[in-house]
């Protein structure tokens, strides 16, 4: 019991004065930030030939790193409390969002011996740059983003099935604007969308735009349209923010996992 508490103190945040808990932190960032340089790297075909074997190697070493670290933490979780149970308390210890991510950081690999598609296994090499979002542990930023989102969830989704139904109602009236005069351009209202998107977002690549008249109105209406709308979560985000930094201001003791005040 003493082993599996100290152990979970270890790979755990780092609290003051626990040297064995730093340096285990300082690692894990480390090699985190190799792994990310790592594939970035071997995207580059000239380098992927020349160390391809370095490549691998440090592959076999991150993923036994990250998978030890993975058993670890669902062994030695059962010394908290809220998972004492061995069976239950370990099984919503692993599908909380960080255990998620831990085990999202070596599944590409193990994945990769189940596939013998060439391009499926180039895909599942190249999810390893979501072993960054691993960041999240360690970063009092990253868990600051996290109860931003969680506290802001509920306007988030209303905006987001706002803008949703914004594309799909701009997307209809562009189809029908557009269509005869430019069947190649506009041919369905799925293809329509993309036109949308680009124009509600205000991107406006112009590689598809409104030739009649009616078109051309839709377009200035949906651009209009677009910069309030989009600019909505901006809003709700930067709110959540500064309420977030201001509770810290003010010297509330805020629990870095929930956010809530203690």
């Amino acid at each position: 019991m003493v082993i599996r508490k100290r152990i979970w103190e270890i790979i755990e945040v780092a609290k003051p004065g626990d040297t064995a808990s730093k340096v285990f932190d300082f690692f894990i960032l480390a090699l985190i930030f190799l792994n990310v340089v790592a594939v970035i790297l071997e995207s580059v075909e000239a380098l992927e030939r020349r160390f391809h074997l370095a490549f691998e190697v440090f592959e076999l070493f991150s993923v036994a790193v990250f998978s030890l670290e993975y058993v670890a933490r669902i062994w030695s979780c059962v010394s908290l409390p809220q998972y004492a149970k061995p069976l239950t308390g370990r099984l919503r210890f692993i599908f909380k969002p960080l255990s998620i991510i831990d085990l999202v950081a070596v599944l590409p690999f193990y994945l990769s011996f189940v596939s013998v598609d060439l391009r499926v296994i180039r895909m599942l090499r190249l999810l390893r740059i979501f072993r960054v979002a691993k960041l999240t542990r360690y970063s009092s930023v990253m868990r600051l983003f996290g109860r931003v989102f969680k506290d802001k969830k509920e306007e988030l989704a209303l905006t987001f099935m706002l803008m949703l139904g914004l594309i799909i109602l701009v997307s209809s009236l562009m189809y029908f604007a557009e269509h005869e005069a430019q069947p190649d351009k506009f041919p369905d209202i799925p293809s329509a969308m993309w036109w949308s998107v680009v124009t509600l977002t205000t991107v406006g690549y112009g590689d598809i735009y409104p030739v009649t008249t009616l078109g051309k109105v839709l377009a200035g209406l949906s651009a209009i349209l677009g910069v309030g709308m989009f600019a909505l979560p901006t809003g709700i985000l930067g709110a959540s923010f500064v309420e977030e930094i201001q509770k810290q201001k003010a010297g509330r003791k805020c629990c870095p996992h929930c956010g809530g005040e203690l």
